[in-house]
């Protein structure tokens, strides 16, 4: 007798396991609320059905029992207050800026994969690649190149990348300073992300000379790490400012 194949349902296709992910989460982080909502609800139904002759007794009762009904009240505050205390600090992002070129540094997909096949260092199966990479990486027809990039020949020294670099944090940096408002000096945290290029002196250093930022500031520098040095650097900044809550934080 052959065996019979059983077809399970595949749940991946059928049910969205990330908003199942995300209602867990809220579920774990909000669970002592869940927990003392009933409880909560059964006090106050409780206590709506004293009468006048039930809370002269409790009165009498407290008068009794003063020193024990203290010691309760002060330990739950205590509980409450380091439940509070030790509780994360919420992070919020007071604005963004993007640096936008010269209008002279737009360039289309297929004028980039000429400049790559001008080059002549990559092969056919390589050119192939990037062209997939510019399809799938949601970047739209025309965007901006670097100016080293838009040259012919290329210029492709550390001098051209650091002034590459520097325009696009000083560009970025200028524009959020004139939509926030915030003077320089008010910045207590500066976190500097580049996933390949890492220059000395280092880009953090760089920043904090040219807006003259105070001398006790918090100062990292992120280089060399890859792309997921993005994910880090804001992990980085977030865990700083829940310590050092009065504070603002440059990311660049």
């Amino acid at each position: 007798m052959a065996d019979e194949k059983i077809n399970l349902p595949n749940f991946s296709l059928s049910v969205r396991l990330k908003y199942v992910k995300l209602g867990y989460h809220y579920l774990i982080s909000n669970a002592l609320y869940f927990l003392l909502l009933p409880i909560i609800l059964a006090v106050l139904t409780h206590i709506s059905m004293l009468t006048v002759d039930d809370l002269i007794q409790l009165r009498e009762n407290l008068k009794i029992n003063f020193v024990t009904v203290t010691l309760c009240s002060v330990c739950i505050v205590l509980t409450c207050t380091l439940y509070l205390m030790s509780r994360p600090r919420k992070v919020y992002m007071v604005d963004f800026a993007c640096y936008k070129p010269k209008p002279a540094l737009m360039c289309t997909k297929e004028h980039y994969i000429q400049i790559v096949k001008r080059v002549g260092k990559f092969t056919e199966e390589s050119i192939a690649f990037k062209k997939k990479i510019l399809e799938r990486s949601g970047i739209g027809q025309a965007t901006y190149g670097s100016e080293g990039l838009m040259q012919d020949p290329l210029k492709r020294s550390m001098a051209d990348a650091r002034e590459e670099t520097e325009a696009v944090i000083i560009g970025a940096i200028d524009e959020l300073l004139a939509k926030t408002g915030v003077k320089p000096i008010y910045i207590g945290i500066l976190v500097v992300n580049s996933s390949l290029f890492n220059p000395t002196p280092s880009l953090s250093a760089m920043v904090v000379n040219r807006y003259k930022l105070r001398g006790n500031i918090l100062s990292f520098n992120l280089g060399g790490m890859g792309c997921s040095a993005g994910l880090i650097s804001i992990d980085l900044a977030k865990k700083l400012l829940q310590v050092y809550y009065f504070s603002y934080c440059f990311y660049c």
